[in-house]
């Protein structure tokens, strides 16, 4: 256990970073890192060769023997090849070397991970490219270091590669508008990101038996315990010993990998937690979530838990978000998104702000499809998430100052106001100029967004790419519309800009509740679009303003997009395709073993209790007997209807097609076995279940 007062020399112990690099690399070198990391600059080879050298012996000194290039594929995951440090000498000895040439390029095959038909199996090479902008680190031995990953003809296979193209956009766009402003001082600009993480612990025990927790990552079928969420007694709960146990040694983790693990706390639904960290510079913070979620799963399976990071593995109860928050600053320190004293005369504020609604209202599809998935199309729309509608929240103080804006008044704002909580001992306490709006989508929280439809499994990399080059596509609207003017002129253009653009895009401002049915026909009449699923989604990827704006900002290719199009539908459809086939398997195995075996029992006590007590009748046997009965005829009939349909929909040759045929005919099919599957179970002792239950796997741990 590391002690407290340990933590400021184990923080970042693993990582090969600023600190090590000013203490390891000659002061040349390090300048010249330390300038391709802040602005984004080229490194040469014989600078590389140095890192190299200095990195392959801090790693070594820290139990280090092997290297990887670790990268983030289409997979959803991360990958890994790893490499020894060993060097065979011709006398039967190594040495261990570490080259710049192999810090900077790897050689991964990338015929086997999906690349929407940019690639075929023939042809395999691809290139991993390292990100100096993203620290190196040590886990199991091995010195990860964080890479771009592309095929042989140059187009992006993952994520990292247009996360750090719509940085670059952002940043450009931004500084040209800034400049224009006046702050000349202003030479780059970076989104920052912190990203809230949801998650479950169960029982590894009861999740080995459970296949559809195995294969699926959520529970297809289960009746609900006796006691859900209902009483509201888990959130900000006393966490359980055990549960704690493993928070600390997560926390100890994430520390020593430079992971600003920051809250802990119990979610709303039992079993469930959040960890959430300090703001980091994008880039870095989605390579840190990638490695929180990988760091989860092990320190949980240490500590005899299972960590389910799917969006909706149970029914009845909240399922798990990442909420994304996103900022913007400046170089020279300005948060563009904190509104100061006086948000009304805060012109950059404004400026960002409205840029910000512009851009969620203009591109809401593609902000919609970059995080849908077949996990958390279960869960928006439901009570614990946010709408599949995007809108956004601003609060009372900023509804009034863009209103002020739109009618050219005079906005009179006032000192924050006091609360007073009604007894003496309790000190005063200021509002906040907002408040939390839990309903909304994209919500204004003091200085930042908080965009809180991320699912709990997926890379934020792809919300954040969306939002920050729709964000660079406004600003280079608004930046062209100024371009020449000065002084008067220029604050009278852009009072006149802000004003038209506010009330070309104020239609995607709500701050009520988004939860209602009567929201959703008001989002109807504004003409937001209310894409439920993933296949209603995706057209809008390929569309001609899709392409338009990723294109013209230099994020993807055309074939690029197209690629990304045809994975996130083969994704979609064979998430769903395994579980049809491993719910039909439970269902015709497990539950129908269970339910046979206590009819049987049931049947013999029947028999056995009329001829113990002639004229008898067992009453109650008999309802249960007939209900399992009528449900078994159901459950024959709705799986067998199932597994017609699965195999209809892999014949579907057309993949948008297939997408909307698993989507409203597979997944429609499996909810309506699932009714029947729990009312059966909900009427079978555990003792004749092969797989522990809801009541089970949600409060079992102590």
């Amino acid at each position: 256990m590391m002690e407290a007062k340990r933590l400021p020399e184990e923080y970042g112990s693993l990582v090969f970073g600023d600190k090590v690099m000013r203490e390891r690399l000659p002061k040349d070198v390090y300048k010249a890192v330390h300038k391709t990391i802040v602005n984004g600059t080229h490194l040469e080879l014989d600078v590389a060769n140095s890192v190299a050298a200095a990195m392959k012996e801090w790693a070594i000194e820290n139990g280090a023997t092997h290297y990887t290039h670790w990268f983030q594929p289409m997979t959803g995951l991360t990958a890994e090849k790893h490499d020894s440090f060993i060097s065979p000498e011709g006398d039967g000895t190594v040495i261990m070397e570490f080259s710049g040439k192999e810090l900077v390029k790897g050689e991964p095959d990338a015929s086997s991970f999906p690349s929407g038909g940019l690639r075929a199996t023939f042809e395999a090479r691809g290139y991993t490219a390292w990100d100096p902008s993203s620290p190196a680190f040590i886990k199991d031995g091995s010195l990860y270091i964080p890479t771009a990953f592309c095929s042989y003809g140059g187009e992006a296979l993952d994520k990292k590669t247009p996360l750090l193209r719509s940085m670059e956009a952002l940043s450009k766009e931004a500084v040209k508008l800034m400049q224009l402003l006046g702050y000349k001082d202003v030479t780059r600009v970076n989104t920052t990101i912190g990203s809230e993480q949801e998650y479950f612990l169960i029982d590894k025990d009861d999740y080995m038996q459970r296949k559809d927790l195995l294969f699926t990552g959520r529970t297809l079928i289960g009746a609900p315990a006796t006691k859900g969420q209902e009483m509201e007694d888990h959130y900000f709960g006393v966490i359980k010993p055990k549960v704690s146990a493993f928070m600390h040694d997560l926390d100890e983790e994430l520390w020593k990998l430079g992971i600003p693990a920051k809250t802990k706390h119990n979610e709303v639904a039992p079993a469930q937690h959040e960890m959430a960290p300090v703001f980091e510079t994008a880039n870095v913070a989605v390579d840190h979530n990638q490695l929180t979620m990988e760091v989860m799963k092990k320190v949980a399976d240490k500590h005899g838990f299972s960590c389910l990071l799917h969006e909706k593995p149970f029914e009845g109860i909240n399922g798990s978000g990442k909420h994304n928050n996103w900022s913007i600053c400046t170089d020279t320190g300005i948060n563009l998104l904190d509104p100061g004293k006086h948000p009304e005369d805060n012109i950059p504020f404004l400026v960002t702000l409205i840029a910000v609604i512009a851009a969620v209202d203009e591109y809401a599809p593609q902000l919609r499809l970059s995080v849908a998935s077949a996990g958390n199309d279960h869960r928006l729309g439901a009570n614990e998430a946010p709408p599949a509608v995007i809108s956004i929240f601003v609060g009372d103080e900023l509804t009034k100052v863009l209103d002020s804006i739109e009618q050219g008044s005079v906005f009179k704002g006032g000192a924050k106001e006091k609360m007073e909580m009604g007894a003496q001992v309790l000190p005063h306490i200021t509002k906040d100029n907002t408040d939390r709006n839990r309903t909304s989508p994209f919500a204004f929280t003091g200085n930042k967004f908080e965009f809180r439809m991320p699912g709990s499994s997926v890379s934020v990399a792809n919300a954040n790419i969306v939002l920050n080059t729709a964000v660079a596509e406004i600003l280079s609207k608004i930046t062209k519309e100024l371009e020449g003017l000065k002084g008067d002129e220029l604050q009278t253009k852009l009072t006149e800009l802000l004003k038209s653009t506010l009330i070309d895009h104020k239609r995607v401002l709500f701050d009520g509740n988004g939860y209602t049915d009567e929201w959703i026909e008001e989002a109807e009449k504004r003409g937001l679009a209310n894409l439920k699923s993933l296949p209603d989604a995706m057209p809008e990827w390929i569309s001609d303003k899709s392409i338009e704006l990723f294109t013209s900002h230099q994020i993807f290719t055309k074939e690029e997009i197209e690629s990304r199009y045809e994975i996130l539908l083969e994704n979609y459809t064979k998430s769903i395709h395994i579980e049809s086939l491993t719910m039909q398997e439970m269902v015709r195995k497990d539950l129908t073993s269970g339910i046979v075996a206590y009819e049987m029992d049931l049947t013999k006590e029947i028999i056995q209790k009329e001829k113990a007590l002639p004229g008898a009748k067992a009453t109650l046997e008999g309802k249960i007997l007939k209900t399992l009965d009528e449900a078994s005829t159901q459950i024959s009939e709705k799986l067998e209807s199932l597994k017609a349909k699965t195999e209809e929909a892999e014949g579907i040759e057309d993949i948008q097609k297939q997408a909307e045929f698993y989507e409203r005919t597979v997944l429609k099919e499996m909810n309506d076995l699932r009714v029947y599957a729990d009312q059966a179970e909900a009427l079978i002792p555990d003792e004749y279940l092969s797989y522990p239950t809801y009541g089970q796997l949600l409060f079992s741990l102590r």
